[in-house]
C-alpha cells in the first residue's frame, strides 16, 4: 500500500511512472519514473510511525549497491539517455492511515566502487 501511495504522489507531480517492482535476477527496484530531466530509481520504505529510525538505517550501503546494479541493468536493456538519480520515498502508517513522511531527492550517488 505505501508503493501505491508512492506512485499517486509521483504521479501528482508529473513524474510518468515506467515501471513497478522491475526486477534484474532476484533483485528489483520499488518504481521507476521520470521527469524532464532524470529516470528516477525510487526505494520506498514504509514504517509505523513508532519506528522513524534513520534513513541511513533504512538503505544500507549493501542495499545501495544492489539498486545501483538493478538501475544500471535497466538504462542498458531499455538504452536510457537520462541521467539517473536515486532516491527514497518514506511511508509512515499511522493505523490504517498512511502519508508520504520524507521524499528524498539524490538520496545516494553511485560510486565506482
Amino acid at each position: 500500500m505505501g508503493e501505491n501511495l508512492a506512485v499517486k504522489y509521483l504521479g501528482e507531480r508529473g513524474y510518468r511512472i515506467r515501471h513497478r517492482n522491475w526486477r534484474s535476477g532476484k533483485n528489483e527496484i520499488d518504481i521507476i519514473a521520470e521527469n524532464n530531466e532524470f529516470v528516477v530509481f525510487v526505494e520506498v520504505k514504509t514504517r509505523t510511525a513508532e519506528y522513524l529510525g534513520d534513513i541511513r538505517d533504512l538503505i544500507t550501503a549493501d542495499k545501495q549497491k544492489i539498486i545501483i546494479y538493478v538501475a544500471n541493468s535497466y538504462i542498458n536493456r531499455y538504452d536510457i539517455n537520462k541521467e539517473g538519480r536515486f532516491d527514497v520515498i518514506i511511508v509512515v502508517a499511522r493505523g490504517k492511515d498512511l502519508e508520504i513522511e520524507q521524499h528524498i531527492e539524490s538520496a545516494f550517488y553511485p560510486t565506482l566502487r
